[in-house]
This record gives C-alpha cells, sequence and structure tokens, in this order.
C-alpha cells in the first residue's frame, strides 16, 4: 500500500479514528457527509477541482478570498486539487482510492462513470471500500441534477412552508442538502460496522428527494392515513393549538402549548381564565377544530402589553415561550453552547457552529481548519502528486 496517506494526529479516542474517508463531492450534501464523519474521528480527505469546490466562490459576504459557504462544511479535512479529467489527476485519485475505507461523490452518473468514481470502479480498485451517492433523485434518473429548491418544491416541503394562504416558501437553509448527507453519515457508519461483523461491502444511495420527503414526517401522514391536504400555516401547528407566534405590544411572542393542562396554565398566567373555561377550547382537538378564533381572541389579549412581560409570566408557569432571534442572537445566548474556534495557520481563528452530538459530554471540537485549497497536496500525495515516488 502506498504510503502517502498517513492517518492525522488529534482524532485518537473518537469513534471513526483510522477511518479513511475520500470525499470527491461538492457543494454541500456530500461535504456535509464527510464532515460528520471527521467530526466522529475519520481521516477525511477532500479533492477538488483545479478551481476549488464551488461553494468557495458563493459568496458574498467572503472570509478572506473564500465565500463564507464554504466554511460550513468543510472542517476536519485535507484539501488535494487534482484534475479529474487528466491522466495524472487519475493515477493521484487511484492512489488515494486503494487506502480508502469510504468514497463519497454527488456527480451525476454519465460524470462519476467518466470520471471513474462511480461504484463499480471503486470496487474493481478497492473492493473493501464502501461507495457513497448522494443525487438529486436517485437510481431511477441518475443524470437529472439536483438543487435544493428543486427537492423542497418537488418534494412537497414548500407546499407547508409560508403563510396562510400564501405561496410556498423554502426553508431557510439549504434542509435537503443537509438531511441527505446527515443521512448518508449514518448509513455510513452503519456499513462499517457491518463491514467489521460480516464483512460485507455496502453501496451506499442517499437522494435530496428521498431526503425531504421523509422530513413530512407528520404532515406526510395526515394525507397517507387520512387524505388530509396540508396546508402553510405560518408559525402555526398543523395539529397542535395555541402553539406559533403571537402579537405583542412590541415584538413576536412565541408560545408552545402541547396539552391540555398547559393550556390551562397560559389561561391562568395570563389572565384569561374565560378562555380556559370556554368549551370551544377544553381538548386540543377542539382547539384545533376552532383554531381561527382561540387564536384571534389571544393576539387581541396578548397585544396589550409587551412581550417581556407574558414572558416574565409565561416562564413562571413552566409555558414554553420566548422571541424571535436573529442568527447573531441565537448564536450569542447562553442556549446555544456549540459555537467553536478552530485556529488556521494562514486565515487566523475561524468560527464554526458544531454539530449537536456530545460524546462523553463533550462537543466534538474541531481538529482541523477547513483548509485552503491544495493545502495538503504534499503531506498525500509526494513528489508532485504522487505517493511512493
Amino acid at each position: 500500500m502506498p504510503a502517502g496517506w498517513e492517518i492525522g494526529k488529534g482524532t485518537e479516542g473518537r469513534p471513526l479514528h483510522g477511518i479513511r474517508v475520500l470525499d470527491v463531492s461538492r457543494i454541500l450534501a456530500g461535504p456535509h457527509c464527510a464532515m460528520i464523519l471527521g467530526d466522529l474521528g475519520a481521516d477525511v480527505v477532500k479533492v477538488e477541482p483545479p478551481a476549488g469546490d464551488e461553494t468557495r466562490r458563493w459568496g458574498p459576504p467572503f472570509f478572506g478570498d473564500t465565500a463564507a459557504y464554504y466554511f460550513a462544511a468543510n472542517r476536519n479535512k485535507r484539501s488535494v486539487a487534482l484534475d479529474l479529467k487528466s491522466s495524472e489527476g487519475q493515477r493521484d485519485l487511484l492512489e488515494l482510492m486503494v487506502q480508502a475505507d469510504v468514497l463519497v461523490q454527488n456527480f451525476t452518473a454519465d460524470l462519476a462513470d467518466r470520471l471513474h468514481v462511480d461504484a463499480a470502479s471503486v470496487e474493481l480498485a478497492n473492493p473493501r471500500c464502501i461507495h457513497v451517492t448522494l443525487s438529486g433523485y436517485g437510481p431511477s434518473q441518475p443524470d437529472r441534477r439536483g438543487y435544493d429548491l428543486m427537492a423542497q418544491a418537488l418534494g412537497g416541503l414548500m407546499s407547508v412552508t409560508g403563510e396562510r394562504g400564501g405561496r410556498g416558501l423554502k426553508v431557510g437553509v439549504p434542509i435537503a442538502d443537509l438531511t441527505a448527507g446527515t443521512y448518508a453519515a449514518t448509513a455510513i457508519v452503519s456499513a462499517l460496522l457491518d463491514r467489521n461483523v460480516s464483512g460485507r461491502v455496502a453501496r451506499i444511495e442517499v437522494s435530496l428527494i428521498d431526503a425531504v420527503t421523509s422530513l413530512l414526517a407528520n404532515q406526510a401522514m395526515s394525507w397517507l392515513l387520512c387524505q388530509s391536504v396540508p396546508e402553510p400555516l405560518g408559525n402555526n401547528h398543523p395539529t397542535v393549538v395555541p402553539y406559533g407566534v403571537f402579537k405583542t405590544a412590541t415584538e413576536g411572542l412565541v408560545v408552545a402549548v402541547a396539552s391540555d393542562v398547559q393550556y390551562q396554565d397560559l389561561c391562568t398566567a395570563i389572565d384569561r381564565a374565560d378562555l380556559g373555561a370556554d368549551p370551544r377550547y377544553l381538548t386540543n382537538a377542539l382547539r384545533v377544530t376552532n383554531r381561527d378564533e382561540l387564536v384571534a381572541a389571544l393576539n387581541s389579549h396578548l397585544v396589550s402589553a409587551p412581550a417581556a412581560t407574558w414572558i416574565a409570566r409565561l416562564a413562571a408557569a413552566g409555558i414554553p415561550c420566548g422571541t424571535v432571534r436573529t442568527v447573531p442572537d441565537a448564536l450569542a445566548s447562553a442556549d446555544v453552547q456549540s459555537v467553536a474556534t478552530v485556529n488556521h495557520d494562514t486565515l487566523g481563528p475561524i468560527k464554526q457552529v458544531l454539530g449537536p452530538i456530545r460524546l462523553n459530554g463533550n462537543y466534538l471540537d474541531p481538529v482541523l481548519p477547513p483548509p485552503t485549497l491544495d493545502q495538503h497536496h504534499g503531506e498525500l500525495l509526494k513528489k508532485g502528486g504522487r505517493a511512493g515516488d
């Protein structure tokens, strides 16, 4: 085996330490998947085209010369730039591929074949390598390009997002890519375990459209089991009332009441015992049926005082409540403890929002910052590009 791909230091003790992941993907779903594996201790090599991952240019805003977007999905990786359309690039890719435990790619099937990162090519080069394909629409439409916006629209998610009676809206983050990447990472960890136990080597496929459809959850069940067509309800819950954002004298008040007992506590806390005794609202099913009347009554009452007044009362009564924070306020709040800083030799400190996983009480702090383009070529592909030359 070529000696170029040595396991990096700093992830000893993490579950995937010693696992080599070749990330040949771009944009978000694949890189997000590989980053999760890197957080868990895998040694991830990001293979980029000579111009770099497209997200390096997806700005403004820019951090230095690189778009901020890129830094969201590429920590705990090393970067190698290869022209996979050239014979030299293919030789270098093969040097890495024969050492990899996992290869992640998200090209269309035709391009994957031409670049020799398709499942058959990888299996021929390294039969123990788990092959992962992230696509837009799955194996039935392998050459159809996938984009988060299209997946949200065609997968039904946009139809339940937005104001009541208005046009569908996409979620404010690329939820299709993020969900697909997370599912893929889960499948990879399972496949690695199975390989160690049974010797079987999996081919994994996750599509954006399937990922979005899986998120329909209770909304999908409303249709599949009851033929009830879900619709956008703004910030209100489709089957729990009151559960949404209400008007106050200052700003929106977020209230989440998930039981009949909580509803009675809410009415007491805001001095509206009459709403608690009203037969139209005694159970959640009745409150859903009479949603418009109850929401109007609550808005009419809550607008008489500032949000801070209601929050103090509701919090004292154990009612989940708050305001809609901006991104800066959310990241600076005591509720969010997963912002960490990792230092880069040339870029300096880089802040990151970590994944939600804690192992033994600790977040998985970054070991490596998102790399600059081709930063680790010399480490991994010696003598101008080939390990072992």
